[in-house]
């Protein structure tokens, strides 16, 4: 028997709510610094391509490139309760291991600083 109350449930929502904003916020930051790599290799110029986030499922948010001649493909996948980043196996699915997280800072700050645009930093064995 539990002994929560409304005012509980309340603030564990709000906590949950904020975590899932972050997540998406964390996303977008990878977005941009996906389009940053792309633009430093390539002498400044995105050429058409460009990165952004699909949220169109229930547990991931879907992180894709696409190129100038309208080309897409999944990045990345990123859970949107955890925060967990992982390598894309399909345009559906991710594959089985956790790469990153979002929610960890140390984490955040190296894949904000080792992304690249092909996706290398993605694999295990970096």
């Amino acid at each position: 028997m539990t002994t929560e109350t409304f005012a509980d449930y309340v603030a564990q929502q709000d906590a949950r709510n904020t975590i899932q904003t972050n997540v998406t916020k964390y996303c977008l930051m990878l977005c941009d610094a996906l389009a940053d790599n792309f633009k430093s290799r390539n002498n400044g110029k995105l050429d058409g391509y460009k990165f952004y986030l699909e949220s169109n499922g229930r547990k991931y948010h879907r992180i894709v490139m696409e190129t100038g001649g309208g080309n897409r493909s999944v990045h990345a996948f990123v859970d949107k309760k955890t925060g967990e980043v992982y390598k894309p196996a399909s345009w559906k699915a991710p594959a089985k291991h956790v790469r990153y997280n979002l929610l960890i800072i140390k984490e955040r700050e190296d894949i904000l600083e080792n992304c690249d645009w092909s996706g290398s930093y993605l694999y295990l064995n970096r």
